[in-house]
């Protein structure tokens, strides 16, 4: 039904390895749409793990969205973060959705076919690159659900890369005691001060804190990160870990006070949602928060780089290699 356009599709082919491949554009069948896609965000964690080979082949990608199916094993088409224009309709599929902005967790790809409820329409007034910051807003929505911060603790977030900044924004809108947060790039702890940290430290100047944290965020995907969050929180206090090491190391050291000190280490992760608050959310409700926040907290303004598809082997380089001057990337299309 789309005659002789063809797909531009995003594949890592290995490590430190990106190609575009091209595909005549799917036949759509029941109530299946086909989505134009815009802009896509490339995310500078589990993306960069994935680029460098340093993520578990044997792993499911994400068993909880239909567009990420399959392990991490080379060669991979990964993505989930995309924003475009429902311009085509299978057979049964809804009038109403053709020509409806969307966002999906979908590979990087220039179209791509979906079904209705994998979408996630867009406001008309909402520009789309802000659209590309619902995951990551909701990622930082999760770590404040699994931290459950209380007024007046003292936090710390190490790392303030997109979702660090994300968690530190919405942080900044608790009554919190402290706000503290550890970055060793100097613009980022600038950008950081913006977004309602009361304090940004680099790493070396964490011995003059004058008071333990109740609780801490290691989002810095560096295991000696994880180690200094330890170290600043107090007795029965929580680290959320919230970054993924693929299959990198981490070499903690827990014979000192960690092991007197009662401290819980807790896993965050956003593809499912903690048990004590499936009773009341779900997956679009948490998304529909992330939407309120993209919009009180405009975080389009975290976009560094733009590259047009046929570049994306230069965006992942520029990861790679500069990540003290990169913040956002985002994948463009040509329609």
């Amino acid at each position: 039904m789309a005659g002789g356009v063809k797909t531009k599709e995003l594949v890592f082919a290995g490590p430190r390895r990106i190609e575009i491949e091209e595909h005549l554009a799917p036949t759509l069948t029941g109530a299946q749409v086909l989505v134009q896609t815009w802009v896509s965000a490339i995310s500078a964690g589990t993306e960069l793990l994935l680029y460098r080979g340093e993520a578990p082949p044997d792993m499911q990608a994400d068993g909880n969205l239909p567009a990420l199916a399959g392990t991490l094993a080379f060669p991979l088409h990964y993505g989930y973060s995309a924003v475009g224009e429902v311009i085509a309709l299978g057979p049964a599929a809804s009038a109403e959705l053709l020509g409806r902005t969307v966002f999906a967790f979908h590979p990087h790809a220039s179209q791509f076919p979906a079904a209705a409820d994998e979408l996630f329409p867009l406001p008309p007034d909402l520009p789309p690159e802000a659209g590309l910051f619902l995951p990551n807003m909701e990622t930082a929505i999760n770590f404040l659900h699994d931290g459950a911060p209380l007024a007046g603790e003292r936090v710390v977030v190490f790392g303030q890369g997109v979702v660090g900044l994300l968690t530190t924004a919405l942080l900044a809108r608790t009554p919190l005691g402290t706000l503290i947060t550890v970055d060793p790039d100097p613009v980022r702890r600038a950008i950081s001060l913006e977004f309602g940290a009361g304090k940004s430290l680099a790493p070396s100047e964490l011995e003059g804190l004058a008071e333990q944290a109740d609780l801490s965020y290691e989002l810095t995907g560096d295991a000696q990160a994880l180690d200094q969050a330890i170290s600043v929180t107090g007795f029965e206090g929580r680290v959320v870990l919230g970054s993924w090491y693929g299959t990198k190391q981490a070499s903690l050291n827990l014979g000192g006070r960690f092991h007197r000190s009662r401290i819980r280490l807790l896993s965050s992760q956003v593809s499912t949602i903690a048990s004590t608050l499936t009773g009341r959310w779900d997956k679009r409700r948490r998304l529909e928060f992330a939407l309120q926040m993209v919009r009180a907290i405009e975080p389009a303004r975290l976009i560094t780089h733009r590259f047009p598809i046929e570049r994306a082997a230069e965006a992942y380089a520029l990861l790679d290699t500069h990540r003290e001057h990169v913040l956002q990337v985002v994948l463009t299309y040509d329609s």
